[in-house]
């Protein structure tokens, strides 16, 4: 089954991009922060990274370069969400392959979801 790893330290952000991503038949993982982010991408490669960029600890900025600047994780894709830092993100093509400003329209996240990964793989 195709997994995707969300990052988001706010709890109702997470629980509604976890039931409209699994209602489309994704496994869905989840973190709190950047750390914990990169914890479980030690254990699982997701075929993509929904992130935030505010988050305690690490912020999805960081998350998003400790995940280029690893071989093995570097061709993951990832998108981030952001309340008031999507200027910034957008400043940095090479990391986000999509910015979206929150609030955002949760059928457009999950349209460029199906975009830059396809459907769900179902095994």
């Amino acid at each position: 089954m195709t997994t995707i790893l969300v990052v988001d330290d706010e709890f109702l952000i997470t629980d509604i991009l976890v039931d409209a991503l699994e209602e489309e038949g994704f496994r869905v993982l989840t973190a709190s922060n950047g750390r914990k982010a990169l914890e479980i991408l030690d254990k699982e490669t997701p075929a993509l990274v929904v992130t935030d960029f505010m988050m305690p600890l690490m912020n999805g900025l960081e998350l998003a370069q400790a995940i280029k600047a690893n071989p093995g994780w570097a061709q993951i894709p990832v998108i981030l969400l952001s309340g008031a830092q999507g200027a910034i993100a957008r400043g940095y093509p090479d990391l986000f392959v999509a910015v979206y400003d929150k609030p955002f329209r949760i059928e457009t996240v999950v349209a460029m979801v199906r975009e830059i990964i396809g459907n769900p793989s179902r095994s």
